[in-house]
């Protein structure tokens, strides 16, 4: 009987969807903060965000469903067995972070963030000219699960998208064009606002340098919600405070949790979340995590397809 350890905080309807896909299994629940290392060792399937150096490519584990989409943790060499399975969360925060993404957009072009300065110091003071999303050149770069549910949206609001991805293919419909990321030097000068939502690989840590954002228009905006290490904290910096762009959104940093003796807490024309976009605030996110987790653990069970499957190569699905 295959040992299956669930990592996750559950209502009582949630669980009883994971108890009916491992139908057949022992399953044990527990927390990432309380299960122990005996209990990670044993087990054959892992759903959850186990520590990572508790799993030490443990010979048992066949598959780990995590409850991410992020993946930079487990692909690192020695955490898992050649021989596990890794299967991410993709699909499930689509929603909540290109929502996320799409309200900083709005909130930069409108400077609600100046308007709410200006109200913490009782002052009735007009800002200016904005921007509007209608007409806009938006550059998508990661053009996946989230980048694509961004796109969907800015484009009804009446922009011109360009997918930035890494792999060739026909143009989908909620896109206007589709480039290579080895062209974005091509994208960059083109685009009002540029929305990333990369993922942490060999490939894209610090993809954005100050000759990128030199591309740029100066009246730029762009939008990180993948990761941070996209970007340096230095270049950040020097890119806003310089006026290379005009402003910037960004809910993911080079370090986390941000130092507080960053400079960039003091930039005027940046807004920062502390990586909340993909978190659970959004109840319709847990939902899909566990139909994922749920579908997943059923096929593997019963030997079917599985979904979400991670190249640990390249740290993108398979």
């Amino acid at each position: 009987m295959k040992k299956v350890l669930i990592l996750m905080e559950l209502n009582a309807a949630q669980r009883e969807r994971l108890e009916a896909a491992g139908a057949g299994a022992e399953l044990s629940f527990s927390r990432p903060d309380r299960v122990t290392e005996k209990e990670i060792q044993e087990a054959n399937v892992i759903i959850g965000l186990p520590k990572a150096e508790m799993i030490k490519a443990s010979e048992n584990l066949e598959l780990l469903q995590l409850e991410s989409a992020g993946t930079d943790a487990y692909i690192a060499h020695g955490v898992l067995s050649e021989k596990t399975l890794l299967t991410n969360a993709t699909g499930a925060y689509s929603q909540a972070v290109a929502e996320h993404a799409l309200a900083l957009t709005l909130m930069l072009q409108k400077k609600l963030h100046l308007y709410r300065d200006e109200q913490r110091a009782a002052r009735w003071k007009d800002r200016g000219t904005v921007s509007s999303l209608r007409g806009a050149i938006v550059a998508v770069v990661g053009l996946g699960d989230i980048g694509g549910y961004y796109a969907r949206l800015v484009k009804a609001l009446g922009a011109y998208v360009i997918g930035v991805k890494r792999r060739p293919g026909p143009c989908p419909e909620y896109a206007h064009e589709l480039m290579l990321t080895e062209q974005l030097d091509q994208v960059l000068p083109r685009a009002d606002v540029i929305m990333s939502v990369l993922p942490n690989t060999a490939a894209t840590r610090y993809i954005y340098t100050l000759d990128s954002f030199r591309l740029m228009k100066d009246s730029a905006i762009f939008i990180n919600c993948g990761r941070g290490n996209a970007v340096s904290a230095g270049t950040l910096y020097e890119a806003l405070s310089q006026g290379m762009i005009a402003a910037a959104g960004i809910d993911v940093a080079e370090t986390e949790p941000l130092p507080e003796d960053s400079p960039l807490w003091a930039l005027e024309n940046l807004v920062i979340t502390p990586h909340v976009s993909g978190s659970h605030h959004l109840p319709e996110t847990v939902e899909r995590i566990v139909d994922i987790c749920a579908g997943n653990l059923s096929a593997y069970l019963s030997g079917g397809k599985l979904k979400n499957i991670v190249d640990f190569a390249t740290g993108y699905g398979k």
